[in-house]
């Protein structure tokens, strides 16, 4: 090889390098909607959504809709429903989408909190690839917050962060990574889920009982609590509830 294409290479090799590199960034980066600020909440402040006074077929006053991940939006909706804990209605997410890495959400805009305790009635309907219900806490966009899950499929519930886009299950406080708990979650049946969060130290509750604890410093400012849901989860819920700490 002459002398001045062995020049051309060294000059010119590092700039395609790293064309490619930030090629592959760009490719593999989600960007999400800026999320629009909600008031924080006082201590002793609590929100309760029964979903009964809003129209059937559209999201509940005060909430928007978001999607983690890929595939189709959330198709989220207010039904009828006559076994709902506080009947009439409740917030159904129906679509069917099976993509794997989807999770769709719907938050509340009402308020931010910080320390809190939130909780919520659920319902998994179906799903081949998934039945999961979770709550979302100090939410600061959709990529962004930490999540509480249970799956019917799997008969778990998992606490996890979701940072940037990538969703992590987070250890068990005193044993590791357990990948949360087992725990019997049934199907076309109504359970309870509930998170106590204070500082970096998270409770779980299923159906009144603790399940675990995690503690976790990544999200450490208030933000937006909701619902989220996984692939082609379709899963009811009922007595939306949080009281600031």
């Amino acid at each position: 090889m002459r002398r001045f294409e062995l020049i051309l290479i060294a000059i010119f090799a590092p700039v395609m390098l790293a064309g490619v590199a930030c090629g592959q960034t760009e490719k593999n980066k989600t960007t999400v909607p800026a999320e629009t600020p909600a008031p924080l909440q006082e201590k002793g402040k609590t929100l309760t959504y029964n979903f009964d006074q809003d129209a059937a077929g559209n999201l509940p006053a005060k909430f928007h809709d978001a999607l983690t991940g890929k595939g189709s939006q959330g198709k989220w909706e207010i039904q009828a429903d006559p076994t709902a804990p506080s009947g009439p209605n409740v917030l159904a997410q129906t679509s069917a989408d099976r993509t794997k890495n989807r999770f769709p959400v719907a938050m509340s805009d009402e308020g931010s909190f910080l320390d809190l305790d939130l909780s919520v009635k659920f319902k998994p309907i179906s799903g081949k690839v998934d039945q999961a219900a979770g709550l979302v806490w100090r939410y600061m966009d959709a990529n962004n917050y930490y999540i509480a899950r249970a799956n019917a499929r799997e008969g778990n519930v998992v606490m996890y962060k979701v940072e940037n886009g990538v969703r992590t299950d987070l250890p068990v406080k005193g044993e590791g990574r357990t990948y949360g708990k087992k725990a019997k979650v049934p199907a076309n049946e109504w359970s309870s889920l509930r998170i106590v969060m204070v500082g970096n130290l998270a409770e779980v509750h299923l159906n009144g009982a603790k399940l675990f604890e995690v503690e976790d410093e990544t999200f450490k400012d208030a933000g937006k609590v909701g619902l989220w849901t996984k692939a082609d989860s379709v899963t009811y819920f009922d007595d939306l509830s949080v009281t600031a700490k």
